[in-house]
Order: C-alpha cells, then sequence, then structure tokens
C-alpha cells in the first residue's frame, strides 16, 4: 500500500483530468520552482536550474562547435535605441517594463528592461564590423529578459521574466545567413530529440506571426499530451532590417559598402515546461537520464541486524556505478516507502533496491521510473547493463511522445472538421490556408486555436485544386492548426 498521502508526496491532481492543475502540483512538489512574492515571476530552485544547465550545457557546447561566442549585454536599453527600429516597438511596447528612476532622482531617458536584445547588439555589431574579413560575427548570450504581459502564471511557460540564449549574428549575404537561421533551427531541435527525448515539427510562422523586423521566423513545435503545441524555440532571418536601422555594414573583396545580413535566434525555460508536461504522470516528475540531476538512485533495505551487510554492498554498488550520477539514499530517518515515493516524485529515471536477499545473491533489483518495470540483475558488468537500461528509458519516452505525435496530426479539408478534430482530441489539424489572415481569425475566435507552423518542402505546397478549409478559395500553402500554450 503506497504511503504517498500519508507522507504528503503524492501528485492530487489527475494529468488527464486537469492538467493544469496537475502541472502546477509536479512543479511545485518536485520543487523544481515555487511562486514569487511579485506576481508573473517564479523562483526556480536547485533541481530547476540543474534542468536549465545541463541545456545550456549542451547547446552551449554545438553552438561553440560552429562558432559562436558569449557575450553579455545590459539588461537596460535606452529608450532612443528601441525608437531606431519602429518594428520592434510595434511589436514589444506593450510589453515593455520601463525604469523611470535611479534611486528617487528621476532618470533624463527611460530605460527598458530587455524584451529582447537586437536593439542593444545591433549597434555594437556595427562597430565592430568593417570589412568582410569580420564577417561571419556570431554571437549568443545566455541571459533574462522581461515582457510584462498580463496572463497568469503558468512556471516555464508563462512568466514574466524568463530564461533563455539569444543569438545574433551578420553576414556577408542571405544564402549565408539563411544557412545560420537553419543550422540553429536544426540544433534546437537536436536538443529535443538527443536530450529532452520529445520530437518536434520544423517549420515557420506565417507571414503575420513573424517576429518583428524578421523576413522569416522559423520554429520547432512540441505537442503537449494536453492537445496543445509549444513553440520550443525559434530562429529568424532579418535580411537586411536591422542592418540598415543600425547600419551594420562592411567593405567587400571589391572595396565596396555593402549591407549585413542579420539573425537571431532563442530557446528559453519553456523548453523545461514542455520537459515536465510531456513525460511526467500521475505519480510525479518523470526526467530522461540525460538530464535528470540524478540518474539513478540506490535505496538499500535492512533489518537492524543486517543494516551493517546491506550498507556496505550499497556503498559497493556506488562506486561500481561511479561514472554515472548516483545517489546512496542512507537516511536512517526515512523508511524504504517514503524513499520510494519521494525520489519517485523526484523523477530520478533508475531505482536500485538493495536488501539481504540481494547482498546474499550478489544481485540488485533494478526499477523503471517511466513504467514500474523491474528486474533483478547480477552486478557483474553492471556498468554495461546500467546504461543498457537508461538508453531503454530514454528510448521508451521518446517513443511514447512520437506515438502521441503521429496519432494527432490530423488531415481536413474543412473548417467543421478542424473545429471538430481540435476541440474533441486536441493535436494539430493539417490542412490548405489560402494565406488571409482573417481565415486564421476566424478558427482562433470560435476554438482559441491558430496557425503554428508552416512545413518546410514539399509538405507544405498544395496540390492543384486544393481548397482554404475556412474560405473555400484556392489554397496557397499547407498549414498546422492548434491550441498552444
Amino acid at each position: 500500500m503506497s504511503m504517498r498521502g500519508e507522507q504528503e508526496l503524492g501528485i492530487s491532481n489527475s494529468k488527464n483530468e486537469n492538467p493544469g492543475e496537475w502541472y502546477a502540483e509536479v512543479v511545485k512538489k518536485a520543487e523544481i520552482a515555487d511562486y514569487s512574492p511579485v506576481g508573473g515571476f517564479i523562483i526556480v530552485r536547485p533541481r530547476g536550474i540543474s534542468l536549465w544547465e545541463s541545456i545550456r550545457f549542451h547547446l552551449d557546447s554545438w553552438f561553440r562547435e560552429t562558432g559562436v561566442e558569449n557575450a553579455y549585454f545590459p539588461v537596460l536599453i535606452p529608450e532612443k535605441y528601441l525608437e531606431r527600429e519602429k518594428e520592434i516597438i510595434a511589436g514589444f511596447d506593450p510589453e515593455v517594463a520601463w525604469v523611470t528612476h535611479g534611486g528617487e532622482e528621476e532618470l533624463g531617458e527611460r530605460l527598458a528592461v530587455r524584451p529582447t536584445s537586437e536593439s542593444i547588439i545591433a549597434p555594437f555589431m556595427a562597430r565592430w564590423v568593417r570589412s568582410h574579413r569580420d564577417l561571419p560575427l556570431r554571437l549568443n548570450q545566455w541571459c533574462s529578459v522581461v515582457r510584462w504581459e498580463a496572463t497568469e502564471t503558468k512556471p516555464f511557460f508563462r512568466t514574466k521574466e524568463f530564461l533563455w540564449q539569444e543569438g545574433h549574428t551578420a553576414h556577408k549575404n542571405r544564402d549565408d545567413a539563411w544557412a545560420e537561421t537553419i543550422q540553429r533551427l536544426d540544433q534546437y531541435e537536436r536538443l529535443y530529440r538527443e536530450i529532452l527525448a520529445i520530437p518536434v515539427l520544423k517549420g515557420r510562422k506565417p507571414e503575420h506571426d513573424k517576429f518583428p523586423g524578421a523576413e522569416t521566423t522559423s520554429t520547432v513545435e512540441a505537442l503537449m499530451p494536453d492537445g496543445k503545441s509549444v513553440q520550443g524555440g525559434t530562429s529568424h532571418y532579418l535580411g537586411t532590417t536591422f542592418s540598415k536601422a543600425f547600419e551594420i555594414e562592411y567593405v567587400d573583396e571589391n572595396e565596396e559598402n555593402q549591407l549585413a545580413h542579420t539573425t537571431s535566434w532563442g530557446l528559453s525555460w519553456r523548453a523545461i515546461g514542455a520537459l515536465i508536461m510531456t513525460h511526467s504522470d500521475d505519480q510525479g516528475l518523470v526526467l530522461p537520464p540525460t538530464i535528470a540531476p540524478e540518474q539513478i538512485v540506490i535505496v538499500p533495505i535492512w533489518k537492524s541486524d543486517k543494516r551493517e551487510e546491506v550498507m556496505e554492498y550499497a556503498r559497493e554498488i556506488q562506486k561500481a556505478l561511479s561514472e554515472f550520477r548516483v545517489q546512496l539514499d542512507d537516511r536512517d530517518e526515512k523508511n524504504p516507502g517514503f524513499k520510494f515515493n519521494e525520489w519517485e516524485l523526484k523523477g530520478v529515471p533508475i531505482r536500485i533496491e538493495i536488501g539481504p536477499k540481494e547482498v546474499e545473491n550478489r544481485t540488485i533489483t533494478l526499477v523503471h521510473r517511466p513504467d514500474g518495470e523491474r528486474h533483478l540483475i547480477a552486478i557483474e558488468g553492471v556498468e554495461e547493463v546500467m546504461r543498457s537500461h537508461l538508453e531503454k528509458i530514454y528510448e521508451k519516452l521518446y517513443q511514447r511522445a512520437l506515438d502521441n505525435l503521429q496519432e494527432n496530426i490530423h488531415e481536413v479539408s474543412n473548417e467543421g472538421d478542424l473545429v471538430d478534430k481540435l476541440t474533441s482530441q486536441g493535436g494539430y489539424a493539417k490542412t490548405p490556408w489560402c494565406g488571409e489572415e482573417g481565415c486564421e481569425e476566424t478558427v482562433k475566435e470560435k476554438i482559441a486555436a491558430s496557425i503554428v507552423m508552416i512545413p518546410p518542402g514539399t509538405e507544405g505546397k498544395v496540390q492543384k485544386g486544393d481548397l482554404c478549409s475556412v474560405c473555400g478559395s484556392d489554397a496557397k500553402e499547407i498549414v498546422y492548426f492548434a491550441r498552444k500554450y
């Protein structure tokens, strides 16, 4: 019988029946985050920061391998910098938080708390770029941004302040900048596929939903178990918009002045929200081994006369598994049932149980967190066996998420089916679209669903005779509608 209720460790809400309350409960009880006294902000606890640091480690290494250098720019941006790019003002002005006083003294110019950093980074790129030999220039910063959205807080999905990385690059021509845009999108897709065990769809946003100032905004989209889509990361080809506004110019090989082509790209801690929402269950957090702060927990089980030999064997196992992130739970004041439930709640991928029988037989009992699958294994070659089980757990999580994605892409050709599928099943409605924003608004008003992505290549091209599922006129593109976070 579970002791979870007695020990107040359990998740009282159901993921299927009440996903919003369930999610908030998992985040708090698994010690990932807590709520700030300032509305719209959250406090990230050490276990939550560990997840972000793992994401940062992987992305940062891939960025560096492809020529990106880290920098840091101020959190406060002079108002005149924002005014130099009118499309930025139009896009972000309602969400900008302003600093008007320094101490008790009113400032002569308002300072914006960065909602994004193009307006502060671009002027300095203009200073640093003179010749074609200075290109490409690839900068990235890990920082926080503030967007004063009037929405209910959902940790990691929707907060006024969030952590992210933002990359900014300058190139000689469109081809180089476009290749950069796609390379970063591919790295985001790789993060979800190889580290977070989440399959994503890659594509671009419709014209009316681009990043302000961008020529093209590309995106990776992840489908959550509740049927909503998460924008997992974006990469923008900015063309020469920012180069014109901030005079990012270079002298080419023929001694002629040219405008640089720029990009920007970012991934936020929304990835943590997607991770939690995708894999976790009614027992608590579930984490892939790639990112879990502890990959393995060892729980010794003893009666008083067997304690020492069980603990000695447990320490032997811990030493044998030193290449992994392994935790030996040797607390005397907590019983094994409590420990099982606590580590289950915190999402540790593998639990090892060691009792007198395991000591006697030189074995361990191994339990998979995602589904409770149990194995009794000998300790000879335990490192390789453990590696195999961790890989198997990752594959389970990825396959489960992939099945959910594939089962919930609905091809529809009329508005009635589009509305019905997204209302009753969620997921994506893949459908022809005429290109008019008004047709998206029609769907949005009915069921709060919008176009989240236009797939690349032939998948995004219409066939002869395809008609817009909303208005019935000739279609221009294939798009994915979804409800989203």
